[in-house]
């Protein structure tokens, strides 16, 4: 993808992320799954990123945003609006880097998740509405105190963030043919993606969508960012709308190769496989790319693949229901 002044310039940000954000953002295990790769025909790689900080990827766009932050804007803090990881990667970060961090959360926001929050030492801010809602107030709350927004994906950095992910994964698995990864804002596979097809142009990047959010896709399928119906998903963590003129949605058209869309049954079924094959707890968005592996794994036979196990941020009641399905 080299001559591509947007590629380029999102690789270049990932590389000098992948040096800078640690120790904060550790290097997460690709595990090969015997009994998956037995199952579906496959050498199945699992990059568990739910043992990432936090329990999710946000934390590694968030600790590179807040790296980049100079000394006035370390003072005022900053702001962001989450629905549960990404508040809970900008608070850890802010935590470890000493800067103060204000969540918006709309009112639907899950309790266990508002605490995981508080727990970080954010303050939190409840906004009566929907994710899109509290977004809103928190990007004018930032205008109107003068601190920095953090956005959870249509930000440079946090995509650099993110796209470290993708360099450990060829660091860890050279030869590796595939890489499944869920989609929601396109902040993962922007930066995944951007790092994959530069350090390996025939990587295939393969975008996951749960059919009740599918806003990215739309948007591909359109040529544009339109409106697209948002149902409920086990996939919570990626559900919503794209901000208009996000930069994920041209890097987006840069890097995904393959696009497949699973079902909510889908997902709980890929849930129940990784805790009965390797014993991990994983959330909704982590399950939904294992499944568009599992749906689509006679056309992977043979090769060799890597899953993006996301996070791991689930309430219990809602895991144990997923996969007692």
């Amino acid at each position: 993808m080299s001559g591509d002044p947007l590629s380029d310039g999102v690789f270049e940000a990932i590389r000098e992320a992948h040096a800078a954000i640690r120790p904060q953002v550790r290097v997460t295990l690709l595990e090969h799954s015997h009994v998956l790769s037995t199952d579906l025909g496959c050498e199945v790689h699992l990059k568990c990123e739910h043992l990432q900080e936090t329990g999710s990827f946000k934390f590694r766009g968030a600790t590179n945003r807040l790296r980049s932050l100079d000394e006035h804007q370390r003072a005022a803090g900053v702001t962001t609006a989450s629905t549960g990881n990404h508040g809970l990667g900008v608070a850890r970060a802010g935590q470890l880097a000493g800067v103060r961090v204000t969540v918006y959360l709309g009112n639907e926001t899950k309790p266990e998740r508002i605490e995981a929050i508080r727990a970080k030492g954010a303050d939190i801010v409840m906004v009566e509405g929907s994710p899109g809602l509290a977004e809103a107030a928190a990007r004018a709350a930032a205008e109107r105190e003068g601190k920095v927004y953090v956005p959870p994906y249509n930000d440079l950095a946090v995509i650099a963030g993110q796209g470290t992910l993708g360099v450990e994964i060829y660091e860890q698995l050279s030869d590796v043919d595939a890489v499944f990864i869920v989609v929601g804002g396109g902040g993962l596979i922007s930066g995944v993606g951007t790092a994959l097809k530069h350090l390996d142009p025939q990587i295939e990047v393969v975008g996951v969508w749960p059919e009740n959010s599918t806003c990215m896709l739309g948007a591909l399928e359109a040529g544009e960012i339109v409106d697209v119906i948002e149902r409920d998903t086990l996939s919570d963590s990626t559900a919503g709308a794209i901000e208009l003129g996000s930069i994920t949605f041209p890097i987006c058209q840069r890097v995904i190769d393959t696009r497949i869309i699973v079902t909510e049954a889908e997902i709980a079924a890929a849930m129940r496989r990784v805790a009965a094959a390797d014993h991990w707890m994983i959330e909704g968005a982590a399950g939904v790319a294992l499944a568009g592996l599992v749906k689509e794994a006679d056309r992977y036979r043979g090769k060799t693949v890597a899953v993006v196990l996301c996070g791991r941020n689930i309430a219990l009641d809602t895991y144990l229901a997923a996969i007692g399905g």
